[in-house]
């Protein structure tokens, strides 16, 4: 898997579009994104088999004839509200580079996080992660002082 966005010439032009509401159809998709250039192909994703089988994924490629194209459909539709969901827009290449530096912090903890904290919805469940980690140590300390007061009263 190569993950430099300049390998070829394709990678700077297919952009992936995620967080897409389910009643956002393909042919909707196309005209959102329409306006910033010539769409060369679309890869709209379903689920093909289980209990969501013919629903959309969520996702989809959109590739343009140009690289700037592609950069100015990023650039304007990053963050767009949709069916009151917000698109994440990036290069296709950028999506495998989130991806392997998450499997890759996964396995060796902090590894490459910072290089990608500015990804908004990255942040939110990071900062979740951190107040609940913090509401369950202020939870054990509570059930901790109760217990040495129980063993206190006990004696």
């Amino acid at each position: 898997m190569d993950l430099s966005c300049t390998s070829d010439g394709t990678s700077e032009r297919r952009l992936y579009i995620g967080n897409i509401d389910q009643r956002i159809s393909e042919a909707t998709l196309i005209r959102l994104f329409s306006p910033y250039g010539k769409i060369e192909s679309e890869d709209f994703l379903w689920h093909t088999r289980g209990p969501k089988r013919g629903e959309p994924r969520g996702f989809a490629f959109i590739q343009y004839s140009t690289k700037e194209e592609a950069r100015l459909a990023k650039e304007k539709m990053h963050g767009r509200i949709a069916c009151g969901r917000p698109l994440v827009v990036r290069l296709a290449c950028e999506k495998l580079l989130v991806e392997a530096a998450v499997d890759s912090s996964k396995s060796t903890g902090e590894a490459n996080k910072s290089a990608f904290s500015g990804n908004t919805s990255r942040q939110l469940s990071r900062t979740a992660k951190v107040a609940a980690i913090k509401n369950k140590l202020k939870a054990l300390e509570e059930d901790d002082s109760s217990i040495s007061k129980k063993q206190k009263q006990q004696q």
